[in-house]
């Protein structure tokens, strides 16, 4: 089948060589633009431009898609179908109504649960024991169109959001392969979402890293996990930040942000504590929180 790919970072890389490697007719590949990374800005290629290029399909980088230019060059690409993995753009109605198969896209959650950009984020921040990736047609909604395939996960008590997102991009582009093949089977079957049970995923932000010990230990640790590896959770002491990349929920008790143990670096919580086992001080590399603790001469019964 003839296929457009829209996406740009891995995991759409992914999706885009399972494709491949099915035997699909990948027919052009759309990707935001190269833009500079790091310290030292250097401009860098989507990992999907970098894979299409090496396979040798036509790249487009509009900066819109809301132009006749655009329009005019998925048109004469002729799709059959459309697929976005993470493109990053909105699709416009005059778009979505080219392909004669539809336009579909892969969503990181178990719709309607967590539309929005950062569902896998705060799956985890909400404590979620599962989640999952859904094959759903677009429509002019965000994330609101009909359920063609969907494949639930477990969530690890000790996985990160960016570990979870590494099993369900080769999910997900699995999943994908697999809805493809019934499109182009005749067999594909669309189920309306339940637009009552719908859940939001906002963006992350720095701003809703920030946190007390004001918390229960199993909602901290939680923010913790759905935080790393971006924008990083994170406390501040003396003016300066605390990163906290992994924590674990102990038992324990006592004054909010109390520290009940040095090593290991053990504080206390609303409810329960938390042991800090990984951290990343302001200017720093990251560390032990025993390490940190001993750095600051922490005792048992100091303010962290």
């Amino acid at each position: 089948m003839r296929i457009l790919f829209m996406g740009t970072p891995e995991i759409a890389a992914a999706s885009l060589q399972a494709l491949l490697s099915a035997g699909h007719e990948v027919c052009g590949v759309f990707t935001r633009e190269d833009k500079p990374v790091g310290r030292k800005q250097v401009l860098t290629t989507p990992p999907v431009k970098a894979l299409a290029l090496q396979a040798g399909l036509p790249v487009f980088q509009p900066r819109t898609l809301r132009t006749g230019e655009a329009e005019a060059q998925i048109r004469a690409l002729a799709p059959e179908l459309i697929v976005v993995v993470a493109y990053g753009r909105i699709l416009p109605p005059e778009i979505l109504s080219i392909p004669p198969k539809g336009c579909i896209n892969l969503h990181v959650s178990l719709l309607p649960k967590y539309r929005g950009a950062a569902p896998v984020q705060w799956a985890v921040i909400n404590g979620e024991a599962e989640t999952g990736v859904s094959i759903m047609y677009l429509d002019e909604g965000l994330d609101t169109g009909d359920i063609l395939k969907v494949a639930p996960v477990e969530i690890g008590p000790e996985e990160t959001s960016g570990e979870l997102f590494q099993r369900i991009s080769a999910l997900g582009a699995a999943t994908l392969v697999e809805a493809v093949a019934g499109i182009a089977a005749g067999s594909a079957v669309r189920a309306p979402q339940d637009h009552e049970k719908a859940t939001q995923a906002p963006p992350l932000t720095k701003e809703l890293a920030r946190f007390e010990f004001d918390r229960p230990a199993g909602a901290l640790h939680n923010l913790i996990r759905g935080m790393n590896p971006w924008p990083a959770a994170y406390f501040e002491r003396e003016g300066k930040k605390v990163k906290v990349l992994r924590s674990r929920v102990t038992a324990g008790s006592g004054a909010p942000g109390t520290v009940l143990a040095a090593r290991p670096l053990v504080v206390a919580c609303a409810e329960g504590a938390l042991e800090l086992t990984e951290v990343v001080p302001e200017g720093k590399k990251p560390m032990e929180g025993a390490a940190w603790a001993a750095g600051r001469r922490l005792k048992a019964g100091d303010a962290v």
